[in-house]
């Protein structure tokens, strides 16, 4: 849904009667929170309430620590639309990421913790599912306003939608030796994990209010958001705050955007000189903006995940092996053109068996039944599936053999029909959410039947998976959990089935 009011718009008396008058908010839509009274809107039997604070804003002395409680409000807080974005480099289209997959370029601000409701509950005792999003971007970018995370045909469906920011980049995930002695547990980072976390204490303390169930919490994401969804089901303070998790292409058991905390400490040291300060007292005084500039310089390098022993294990793979991550159900899988995030170029027959040589010794002779380079071509081939294998299939793989609960498995293989004079993408990253989010009507796309139909099938196992912890449900084809003896995964085109594939492959690479 667009914008309704402009950012620019001083929210008056006057304003919110036309709202009321325009989009019929009436007496039902206000809701009284923890914190105080907020008021939405409806729109096709939907109640909307976008904006919510969850968190006080992270700025001045709380910018680099964890979220802290809301201050109650006494009158009625208008939340009619999206918070700001958080800091980040200006939203911008590009390659195959259209508009309707970027967060809106304005306002972006420090003072970005805003949650989003869509609720089709009329009375607040019908404890109905909760589904909770966590947007993409890298950890880098990325809102919840964007197009194609609208919330309002999932909540048709009988679930409650919310959808959060929280901070990225630079003022969500450095780490750096001052901050870790002040924060009263020995480490830094993750400050964007933890935001996310303080969403879900939100959840559980305010969902009942809006018809929701607080013991029936699902949490998905893709991309990043999929690797927050693995950190919140391996961090020891989640526990507790959700029963069920998707995680869409990627996962931090692959250990990518991943350090230990005295390298991410040795890159906040690294950046605060590079910005002139000598302390955390004198970076916290840095406009945000200016802060977001000199964190994109090169030789500053990428903020993301930090193994801290506070928010997450140090020996990730160890704590999964042992069974100590939150037990909950998993729906996971990914996207074939999740293997396009990591460009392959000038592959030859004998470049890639030299890698494979070096990478795995005397098992080189095994690795090439899996992953054959006879051709430049096929060694080409191979080096695809491998990227996709090591950065999403493997994080989903680990899932469903380390988790005591089901673990379905799914692969993403559909081509969506391409706009006319718009590059050919193939099934891109992220191409699959709207047809799991059942927002291809925010996708400016000529759309046949039978992606309609996919669509259909691909949100109704999502929203059933949300409601039960099973996706199957009437009218789908059986999608059976994931069982490592036999690899049995389900493939999502529009002719979507159960297929055997990748067994031999994956227990190769986790060996």
């Amino acid at each position: 849904m667009k914008t309704l009011i402009s950012k620019k718009m001083k929210i008056t008396t006057l304003s919110i009667l036309i709202f009321v008058l325009s989009y019929g908010i009436n007496a039902q839509t206000i809701v009284e929170t923890q914190d105080g009274k907020i008021q939405g809107y409806s729109s096709n039997g939907i109640d909307i309430y976008k904006g919510i604070p969850f968190a006080q804003p992270p700025t001045g002395a709380l910018r680099w620590k964890a979220p802290q409680p809301v201050i109650p409000w006494e009158d009625v807080k208008e939340c009619i639309e999206f918070g700001p974005s958080p800091i980040q480099n200006k939203p911008e289209p590009f390659l195959c990421w259209s508009e309707e997959f970027i967060a809106k370029p304005e306002p972006l601000s420090e003072d970005c913790l805003y949650l989003n409701v869509w609720t089709p509950a009329k009375r607040k005792t019908e404890k109905l599912p909760v589904f909770v999003w966590i947007y993409g971007g890298g950890l880098s970018s990325g809102s919840a306003n964007c197009d194609i995370y609208d919330g309002q045909q999932m909540a048709e469906q009988g679930i409650i939608y919310v959808s959060i920011n929280y901070r990225v980049g630079v003022l969500g995930f450095m780490a750096h030796p001052e901050l870790s002695k002040e924060s009263g547990h020995n480490a830094s980072g993750n400050y964007g994990f933890m935001d996310q976390l303080q969403a879900l204490k939100w959840v559980k303390n305010n969902i009942e209010a809006f018809g929701g169930d607080p013991g029936n919490v699902t949490i998905a994401g893709q991309s990043a958001g999929s690797f927050s969804v693995n950190a919140q089901i391996a961090s020891p303070l989640a526990k507790g705050y959700f029963q069920k998790a998707i995680t869409q292409s990627g996962g931090i058991l692959s250990g990518r955007l991943m350090q230990d905390l005295p390298s991410a400490e040795q890159q906040g040291a690294s950046f605060a000189k590079l910005a002139n300060a000598g302390s955390i007292a004198e970076l916290r005084k840095i406009p945000a903006e200016e802060l977001q500039k000199i964190s994109h310089q090169s030789e500053v390098g990428r903020f993301g995940v930090v193994s801290d022993a506070y928010f997450l294990p140090t020996d990730l793979l160890h704590y999964f092996k042992e069974g100590k991550q939150n037990q909950v159900s998993v729906l996971s899988g990914w996207v074939t053109g999740d293997a396009s995030l990591f460009p392959v170029n000038d592959i030859t027959t004998a470049s890639f068996k030299k890698d494979a040589f070096q990478n795995y010794g005397d098992r080189t002779g095994e690795f090439l039944e899996y992953f054959p380079a006879n051709t430049n071509e096929e060694a080409t081939a191979s080096q695809k599936k491998l990227n996709l294998l090591n950065f999403a299939g493997v994080p989903s793989y680990l899932l469903a053999k380390y988790m005591d609960k089901n673990v379905w498995l799914y692969e993403f293989t559909h081509v969506p029909t391409n706009k006319p004079g718009f590059p050919n993408y193939g099934a891109f990253h992220t191409s699959e959410v709207p047809f799991a989010l059942h927002t291809l009507d925010q996708w400016n796309r000529d759309w046949k039947p039978e992606e309609r139909t996919l669509e259909n099938q691909m949100s109704a196992y999502w929203v059933n998976f949300a409601k039960t912890g099973n996706p199957n449900g009437e009218n789908l084809p059986v999608w059976n959990a994931y069982d490592i003896h036999n690899g049995n995964i389900m493939i999502f085109d529009t002719d979507l089935g159960m297929q055997e594939i990748y067994k031999k492959e994956f227990e190769f690479l986790t060996h």
